[in-house]
């Protein structure tokens, strides 16, 4: 159909051109600003994704800024430290040089004074002059507020994290389950000879023995100076039982053999009757005296002793004097000075038995008394026999039995700080090898006690803490190895919770190291005690990732190096200062330990920070920079075009409007083929 009013042809030419040409515009955009996405329309999702990625790198970007800067900051710290510790180092060697005071002159210590002072100034100026842009680092500003000071039995606090979140504060609650303990080793009390023999004096009486049959029995009869001998005589005239009696110190058993015999436990009953007489049997006391028995026996002893033992434990020897006294009862006074006791008889001669002489003895401090025999061995049975001056010696002393070891011993005692060993003789005592074990205390860590017995203990606590004993030789009779509790023994480190958490507990030191909280505290030796704290702020906050977020910081606690901050159970740093407690001329010792505990404390700080840069930071920027790269590479992948693909849709484009304005053209002339049907 040919038609003049509508140029089909030319309306389909113009729309494809007008496409055409949006293609060739849309390419040209694209290769001009390199992006895909130049507008929602090209791609409202691809967009909204973009965008997001695009966030994402920024917040990244800045994480990484932020790392970077708290590496910074934490390298900064770590210089000062370095030169803190250098500072250390030269106090160290200067107290141990001081220490050597025999070779040393008061004028040398006093130049190490001076250069310690020195030291102590640099390093508080250290603690105050370390700054990052404006931020003091090392004078405490940047540890951790908590209320722990107000715990009596906490003697260190060291936060190194904690994740304090929204709230600003952390409650701590602590659960002591079971305290430190010392390695200790007891000996026991058989080792060594017996103390409560030491010393003792025995006055006697002259006393006599004499042995008799009777019923086939072995009687043995035992009295005082007044016995002298015994007879045994028929009673024709049928007594009930068998009687005795003592004249003039003969003593005269007469019982009936006819028809009422006696048996050997009646003579005993009629001897133990008289006064200053005891009589004991080595059968039953149940044999029939028959007439073969009734033979006249007339005996004298040789002699024996029977009287007081006085002994008083932990004296020297002990010196006894007897006299006669002025008052009615006797007194007894003891002369701990020059270790005498006097015993002044009463003029009543009732009152001077055995019985009240050893109460007068026993009411004495430290002094006990008991009736023995010339053996040492208890008797009974004379408590009520009457003694004077002529019964007793002017003078009795005796001859100490020291309590001591039983034979030699050499044996090396092996403590967490060194090994000694000690060679000691037989009747070595306790107290002198707890002084021998003490004197070297500070070289193997280990200190003897002998309340109640001789132990050795560990001076510190913990699985750390060690007593270790090796016999190396020990004389025959000697029993020192096997009445030891243990030759080895350990200690207990303390086993605690904080909030739940089991703590990782070392002696005294318990801590924990956990996502919201990083802590170590040290109570007071041996404590079992509960307590609770609260962290209501403090510490170096860094941001680390892109969400700001608590999981994506770190709160890191710095504390102060000043020398009133630095130490630790010894004492604090500033006390090694002229004229102060631990200065080279009051205590060098002391100075020390507290030295050591300082190095350690600075040592530990600038490895904690020094972790925390390795791990927390330099793995940070890792992380976040791959992370970065991915993100970037998947925003990349969304909005940057393709410049291939680009450059052919704009060739394509090209050449479609070309031909597409030929084609328009062509269209355009075809009304005027009209003019040729009208001619």
């Amino acid at each position: 159909m040919t038609r003049i009013n509508t140029n089909v042809p030319s309306l389909v030419a113009q729309n494809r051109l007008q496409s055409s040409n949006a293609d060739l515009q849309q390419a040209l955009t694209r290769l001009s600003t390199g992006l895909r996405i130049n507008s929602g329309a090209d791609d409202p999702a691809g967009l909204i994704a973009s965008e997001a990625l695009r966030s994402e790198v920024t917040s990244l970007g800045r994480a990484i800024s932020n790392t970077r800067r708290a590496s910074q900051i934490i390298s900064t710290a770590d210089s000062a430290l370095g030169q803190t510790s250098n500072l250390l180092n030269d106090i160290r060697g200067l107290v141990v040089e001081a220490a050597n005071s025999g070779a040393l002159s008061d004028e040398e210590i006093a130049a190490n004074q001076l250069q310690i002072d020195s030291s102590l100034e640099a390093i508080n100026r250290i603690a105050q002059t370390t700054t990052f842009q404006g931020r003091k680092l090392l004078d405490g500003s940047l540890d951790f507020v908590s209320s722990a000071g107000s715990i009596g039995s906490l003697t260190d606090v060291k936060i190194d994290q904690a994740n304090l979140g929204n709230t600003g504060r952390i409650d701590v609650a602590i659960d002591i389950k079971a305290a430190a303990q010392r390695a200790s080793v007891s000996v026991g009390d058989s080792a060594f000879n017996p103390a409560n023999v030491d010393p003792s004096a025995t006055n006697t009486v002259a006393t006599k023995t004499i042995d008799i049959v009777v019923g086939g029995e072995t009687v043995t009869i035992t009295g005082n100076a007044d016995f002298a001998s015994v007879t045994i005589t028929d009673d024709t005239a049928s007594n009930a039982t068998a009687t005795a009696t003592n004249t003039a110190g003969a003593v005269e058993i007469t019982f009936d053999s006819d028809s009422n015999p006696s048996d050997v436990q009646d003579v005993l009953d009629a001897l133990n009757g008289l006064e200053g007489i005891v009589a004991t049997s080595d059968g039953a006391g149940t044999g029939t005296v028959v007439g073969g028995d009734a033979a006249a026996l007339a005996a004298t002893s040789d002699g024996a002793d029977i009287g007081l033992e006085v002994t008083g434990a932990g004296l020297d020897d002990l010196t006894v004097n007897y006299t006669a006294g002025t008052d009615a009862d006797v007194v007894a006074t003891f002369d701990a000075a020059t270790n005498t006791l006097n015993v002044a008889l009463g003029t009543t001669t009732t009152n001077n038995t055995l019985t009240n002489i050893k109460s007068k003895i026993d009411a004495l401090t430290d002094l006990t008394a008991a009736v023995v025999d010339d053996a040492g061995d208890p008797l009974t049975g004379f408590d009520d026999l009457t003694v004077s001056t002529a019964d007793l010696p002017a003078e009795a002393t005796g001859t100490k039995i020291t309590a001591g070891l039983k034979d030699t011993l050499v044996f090396q005692l092996n403590g967490a700080d060194g090994a000694e060993t000690f060679n000691f003789g037989a009747g070595t005592t306790v107290a002198q090898i707890k002084a021998a074990v003490n004197l070297v205390s500070d070289s193997t860590g280990v200190t003897a006690d002998d309340t109640g017995g001789l132990s050795f203990t560990s001076d510190a606590y913990g699985s750390d803490a060690l007593v270790n004993i090796e016999i190396i030789s020990e004389g025959a009779v000697g029993e020192f190895e096997s009445s030891l509790s243990s030759s080895r023994q350990t200690g207990v480190d303390i086993q605690a919770t904080v909030n739940g958490v089991e703590a990782s507990g070392d002696g005294n030191t318990f801590s924990i190291n956990t996502a919201t909280l990083d802590l170590s505290l040290t109570v007071t030796e041996g404590s079992s005690t509960d307590f609770t704290f609260s962290i209501t702020g403090g510490g170096a906050l860094f941001q680390l990732g892109p969400d700001v977020t608590s999981n994506q910081q770190a709160r890191l606690g710095i504390g102060s190096v000043s020398t009133g901050q630095l130490g630790g159970v010894s004492g604090r740093l500033y006390e090694l200062g002229s004229g102060q407690a631990k200065s080279l001329t009051n205590d060098v010792n002391g100075a020390a330990r507290i030295i050591d505990e300082v190095i350690n404390k600075v040592t530990s700080l600038r490895g904690r920070l020094g972790a925390f840069q390795a791990t927390s930071l330099e793995s940070n920027l890792v992380s976040l920079g791959e992370t970065l790269a991915n993100l970037e590479e998947a925003e990349s992948s969304i909005r940057d075009a393709d410049f291939a693909q680009e450059s052919a849709n704009l060739t394509r484009a090209q050449i479609l409007v070309q031909s597409g304005t030929n084609v328009l053209s062509l269209a355009n002339q075809n009304p005027q083929n009209v003019l040729s049907l009208l001619r």
